[in-house]
């Protein structure tokens, strides 16, 4: 296979690295049809986090990030079929490596301006859209260097331009990692470009990827890997129960949508989860487990037959079917898990074995090969005992993630969070109720009140601070709770994650030294109070150096629980949170109509700043903290709001009358106060 830029596009599929790929002659085209540019926060850190990674584990390997699928048209022109986001992005990340390189960055950041990068051999994208002018226009005004406040307007495409400020931010944050980063990503990342034949029917095309099967995941692997450990039992049935057990526990959690006990028959979810009930979990160990299933019910469909194959192309003609497992019809599902299989097996494998597991699904056969396996250091019966150890894990964490993690619900209409369990009424009727709702018999806290309430809330302002898939350590420490108490209570369980959110925020975004996430939930590494004197400390809450989101949105819900406490009025009783991930200056950084500029000392501090979506951001950016406040009143007045900080902003600006320097500081002391307050509470160092 060549890797060079001469390749013909008819030979099929050829591997270039991104370099090559951006310097590529060729002209590629955007068609019509394709959608809009849709990547957000969490698609890019989640391409420099999983490049970063590869550089680090394994600097001298390729990474492989995906495929590039074209067709030749007859003027030449190569139309990008599938993979036009990514595309996009490594142009977009290519512009803003040539503005770093030149020192034309528009995000303030605490880290040195690199000076070493070479982008001298990127002159021309290589990428257009068809009939989208906004979006031709927005790369040719990225490519020339306009300053993003001009590109935050209706004549430009948004999601571009909010695109590129992300890439810009999250490049810039790797500060004297980023020549490094750079080396690695332009000669050993590659792309594999597939090329359609010239006589392929296009309609008949995507309807074949429309309805492909799964391709085989890195989790399918492991499960191979562990019963193959499983088939070392000398014992027979031993040995086949065992892998039965895998097999069962492995199809019931590998579906993250859907709660654990509909994974087994009913004799087995009555036995496994507390019979009529199927709200406990009985099981003490594997040994239990497989009990329970030798004497159950015959096997149904779910459970693994050896020797049956399925052949790619009857994977790619015939796309999966509903199928009925045990005596439930799996249908279109309610819940959206805030996690997928693999990055989940890993949050097992962490919690299970209580080592400093990397929550990074690419390296997941790696991780297990190393701290479950361990061929080299454990005997046959020592690998035995720990695989079987990792499937009672797998069940337990299941149950504990279905009954006590937020998932969206999509019920009646409506999507919102929810943190509900799964309850048996009789034969006929089994329901879900909220977790910690004391009456089983009416669904008393699907409103506004309630500790159900003010966990999921908790729950959920972790969760939007973390946007990608992967290095969910507020998941993992909430697990690792719930895995090792002896008893689950409301109070217990908020007043655990509430101290894992100030370790979070006081102990690691708060502190110029931050504690490591592994030494915080297992080690109990503490956090100290909240010094407002010391100026180091302060700097971390100014605009560009504010590391995660984490800081406003547990502010928010610092504010929610204030507001619930004191008769809180319907916006903020009504708040949920969202993924909003754009820092907003509420007095803008670039006035229009000669508007005054605030000096960057006042401009950049907390008390100026909030989150919002950044679609809002890039039209509001510029305006003045009464056209804001405008735009918001049709939303409060139907009792929404983007965050609660926001709220107390135009709340204090109705207050006065006006924004500036003495409001913005007066906002700050008294959020600082509510973040002081709290993280006097419950210290240990």
């Amino acid at each position: 296979m060549s890797n060079g830029l001469g390749a013909n596009v008819h030979d099929g599929i050829h591997s270039f690295r991104v370099k090559e790929l951006l310097a590529d002659p060729r002209r590629y085209l955007v068609p019509m049809y394709q959608r809009n540019y849709a990547w957000g926060e969490g698609e890019i850190n989640q391409l420099i986090q999983d490049v970063q990674d590869y550089q680090q584990h394994k600097p001298d390997q390729p990474y492989y990030i995906g495929t590039l699928v074209i067709f030749e048209r007859p003027d030449g022109q190569l139309e990008v079929i599938d993979g036009q986001q990514r595309f996009t992005t490594l142009t977009l990340l290519a512009f803003a490596l040539k503005r770093i390189a030149e020192g034309k960055v528009s995000v303030n950041s605490k880290h040195p301006v690199p000076q070493s990068i070479d982008m001298s051999w990127y002159n021309e994208p290589n990428l257009d859209f068809e009939s989208r002018q906004k979006s031709s226009d927005t790369f040719a005004a990225l490519k020339q260097g306009v300053a993003l406040e001009h590109l935050k307007n209706d004549a430009f495409n948004l999601d571009v331009v909010e695109g590129y400020h992300l890439l810009e931010k999250g490049l810039l944050a790797l500060g004297n990692k980023l020549s490094e980063f750079c080396d690695y990503l332009f000669n050993q990342v590659e792309i594999a470009r597939v090329s359609v034949p010239k006589d392929t029917d296009l309609n008949h095309y995507f309807e074949v990827m429309n309805n492909r099967g799964e391709q085989l995941e890195k989790h399918e692997v492991v499960k191979a890997r562990l019963m193959s450990v499983l088939n070392d039992i000398e014992d027979k049935d031993e040995r086949e129960q065992s892998i039965d057990v895998l097999a069962k526990v492995w199809d019931a959690t590998a579906n993250m949508e859907r709660y654990i006990q509909y994974g087994f028959s009913k004799a087995e979810r009555h036995a496994l989860f507390g019979t009529n009930d199927w709200g406990q979990f009985t099981p003490q160990r594997f040994e239990d487990v497989k009990n329970i299933i030798a004497s159950g019910e015959q096997p149904t469909d779910n459970s693994v037959s050896a020797g049956v194959a399925i052949r790619l192309c009857d994977m790619l003609v015939n796309p999966p079917s509903t199928k009925k497992r045990g005596d439930a019809e799996l249908t279109p599902e309610r819940f959206n898990s805030v996690i997928n299989f693999s990055n989940f097996l890993l949050h097992v494998l962490k919690v299970s074995t209580q080592q400093d597991v990397a929550l990074d699904d690419k390296r997941l056969l790696e991780l297990f090969e190393q701290y479950l396996l361990k061929k080299d250091l454990l005997d046959k019966q020592a690998r035995i005992e720990a695989v079987k150890a990792f499937v009672f894990a797998l069940l337990k964490s299941k149950y504990l993630f279905d009954q006590y993690i937020i998932k969206r619900e999509f019920a009646q209409g409506e999507d919102k969070w929810s943190l509900k369990r799964l309850h048996f009424y009789n034969d006929k009727s089994q329901s879900y109720i909220n977790t910690f709702d004391s009456n089983a018999n009416h669904g008393s806290e699907d409103g506004f009140e309630g500790i159900n309430r003010r966990i999921l809330m908790l729950l959920s302002a972790l969760h939007v601070s973390t946007p990608t898939l992967v290095y969910k350590h507020w998941l993992n420490g909430a697990l690792y709770q719930l895995y090792y108490m002896d008893e689950i209570s409301p109070a217990v369980y908020l007043e655990k994650l509430e101290h894992l959110a100030r370790q979070f925020v006081f102990g690691r975004f708060l502190q110029p030294e931050g504690s490591e996430y592994f030494a915080m939930i297992y080690q109990g590494a503490g956090y100290r109070a909240l010094d407002t004197d010391d100026q180091s400390i302060m700097d971390l809450l100014r605009y560009g150096e504010i590391e995660n989101n984490l800081v406003f949105n547990y502010l928010d819900y610092l504010l929610w629980c204030n507001g619930m406490e004191n008769g809180a009025d319907a916006v903020i009783n009504q708040f949920e949170f969202s993924f909003r991930s754009s820092v907003e200056h509420f007095y803008p950084q670039h006035p229009l109509d000669g508007h005054k500029k605030l000096d960057n000392s006042e401009l950049h501090r907390f008390g100026n700043l909030c989150l919002i979506s950044h679609s809002k951001n890039s039209k509001l950016s510029n305006v003045q903290p009464s056209a804001k406040r405008d735009h918001f009143k049709a939303a409060i007045n139907d009792k929404n709001i983007d965050t609660l900080k926001l709220y107390e902003m135009i709340l204090h600006l109705n207050n006065s009358g006006e924004w500036g320097e003495k409001q913005i500081l007066e906002h700050e002391q008294k959020m600082i106060e509510i973040l002081k307050k709290d993280s006097k509470a419950g210290i240990n160092i």
